[in-house]
């Protein structure tokens, strides 16, 4: 813990665990975001074979799985920091295989091999994800970005020149300290210097890095606007006509949202993203709270709820991917 850390911000991993099991106990839908928290959190505890329990559990009921690339690619991290390297090392070579088109399992496998010194092999899979997912990519999205940080980084610890996916990551990199300096394999001897201005200038550069890392770490919990599909919409005005009024129509409601979400874009608001209801979560959540489903102050907590449990989609989508109401439609010819 930081000295200047409060003493109640520290959190007990083992109990937040059991929290979230016990949590998704109650809200099977959203299982595999929850268990994937509980997960982390008993890696966090150092309790890794309990991790892996917990990994084995939704890779058990694959077909329901939303992420199974991601979850393997978990376990594999996990299971090689506690001796498991040969099991750790055939899922990854089972995942670079399929190639699933979810950055998220690249990245993990490639720093679990990048953190055990198998350089050459993590650039490898860096570059392979590359190649699979922004080949065509006019604009690279977020979620692809640790792809080419990474490979960048790998290449300078390599010792091996910029290419052109390099520099697409120095376009990307919004940092006033530049990826080539970040990634310099000398700023590890520079910890040991006596040289005040050597240690002023790694400091700065940490700082820029932590930046970074803070706003990645906030991505997870968007400000999340609440969308229906038009069945479950019309489910839920059958039951509880009393929101009629906040839903005249459903047409109205989507160019509601597409509106909402601009305004807040335009008003500097970060990190926006969509949940999509549904009637049955929307009763359950409001009998957790012990108030009727027809209180629209509920409406806003249940979209808050879904986005803290990693319901939200991020929004606006690329222009050229379907639209976000879930037409076949894209984006740009729908409601972008």
């Amino acid at each position: 813990m930081r000295p200047d850390t409060p003493a109640e911000n520290v959190v007990d991993h083992t109990a937040e665990a059991a929290r979230l099991e016990r949590t998704a106990d109650r809200y099977p839908e959203d299982a595999e975001a929850l268990l994937l928290q509980a997960a982390a959190h008993l890696e966090l505890a150092d309790a890794r074979p309990a991790a892996t329990a917990l990994y084995d559990r939704l890779l058990a009921t694959p077909d329901t799985l939303e992420n199974a690339p991601l979850v393997r690619a978990l376990k594999a991290s996990n299971l090689w920091e506690y001796d498991h390297e040969a099991e750790a090392r055939a899922i990854i070579d089972g995942i670079r295989t399929t190639a699933p088109r979810d950055p998220a399992p690249w990245v993990i496998v490639a720093e679990s091999l990048e953190s055990h010194d198998e350089l050459e092999a993590a650039h490898d899979t860096f570059t392979e994800a590359a190649v699979l997912l922004l080949t065509d990519a006019v604009e690279p999205p977020y979620a692809t970005h640790p792809v080419l940080f990474g490979r960048h980084r790998v290449r300078r610890m390599l010792g091996l020149p910029h290419d052109d996916w390099d520099a697409r990551a120095d376009t990307l990199h919004s940092s006033p300290i530049s990826l080539d300096e970040l990634h310099d394999p000398k700023r590890v001897w520079s910890l040991g210097s006596d040289n005040p201005a050597e240690l002023e200038a790694e400091i700065s550069r940490l700082r820029a890095e932590l930046g970074t890392y803070r706003e990645a770490l906030s991505r997870p919990f968007p400000v999340a606007v609440l969308h229906w599909p038009a069945t479950e919409l019309a489910e839920l005005l059958t039951a509880y006509p009393d929101l009629a009024a906040e839903y005249p129509s459903h047409s109205t409601h989507l160019s509601t949202i597409e509106s909402s979400l601009r305004e807040l874009s335009t008003s500097g608001t970060p990190n926006l993203g969509i949940v999509t209801g549904t009637v049955p979560s929307y009763e359950a959540f409001a009998a957790s709270e012990s108030s009727s489903p027809s209180d629209t102050a509920l409406l806003p907590q249940y979209a808050t709820t879904l986005a803290a449990r990693g319901r939200a989609v991020a929004w606006p989508p690329q222009r050229t991917s379907d639209c976000w109401c879930g037409s076949t439609t894209s984006y740009s010819a729908c409601h972008g």
